[in-house]
């Protein structure tokens, strides 16, 4: 199965369209987003830490995200993976390097979806309405995370193009589009896998 790392702007739809796919091929997605929201939710020491961040527009540190991702990683070493919200900047990536490598797993592609920032602004907005998430509820906050994503993110762009990982994803059109797009990806690497296609992942 695939191992693939979403990359994409707050509001990409890179939660949804990682969860359809996962679906579709029986392969868990580990969200840093998601891990971090439950822990918010428990009250936990962890998720009043990570509130004020989060609700800042700001990132998590390191430390936390790179220790929950490694635990999930473990889990199910011998299986395809989704990896949706993280990396989110170029020391996280380097430390993500180093523990696959460490774990003794690689990825196939790095998947970046692409959305006009002013299609962001507008869904994030809407799901603020939507599920009461206090962090897509200020267009303030919301134009300082897309400004953090810009300064810190956007570099993993340039990063994973130069190791020939990456491939961009037209987000900006209907959410069916993008999964067949993606889908179409996940085929063309199982395709790829099968015994004498070269691929050696």
């Amino acid at each position: 199965m695939p191992r693939l790392i979403f990359l994409g702007p707050p509001g990409a739809g890179k939660g949804t369209q990682a969860e359809r796919l996962a679906a579709a091929y029986h392969m868990p997605k580990i969200s840093t987003g998601d891990l971090l929201r439950a822990e918010v939710k428990a009250q936990t020491p962890l998720g009043s830490q990570a509130k004020v961040y989060m609700d800042a527009g700001e990132l998590v540190p390191d430390a936390v995200l790179v220790g929950m991702v490694k635990g999930q990683l473990q889990q199910s070493p011998e299986q395809g993976w989704i990896l949706d919200g993280f990396p989110r900047t170029l020391p996280q990536a380097e430390a993500l390097e180093a523990l696959l490598k460490e774990l003794g797993q690689d990825y196939d592609h790095v998947l970046n979806l692409d959305v006009p920032d002013q299609v962001l602004v507008a869904r994030l907005l809407a799901r603020g309405q939507e599920q009461g998430r206090s962090d897509d509820a200020d267009e303030a906050v919301i134009l300082k995370r897309l400004e953090v994503y810009r300064q810190q993110t956007a570099p993993l762009i340039a990063f994973y193009e130069a190791k020939g990982r990456l491939q961009r994803v037209n987000g900006d059109q209907s959410m069916e589009s993008v999964q067949e797009h993606l889908q179409a990806l996940v085929r063309g690497l199982s395709e790829a896998s099968k015994p004498g296609s070269g691929r050696t992942a």
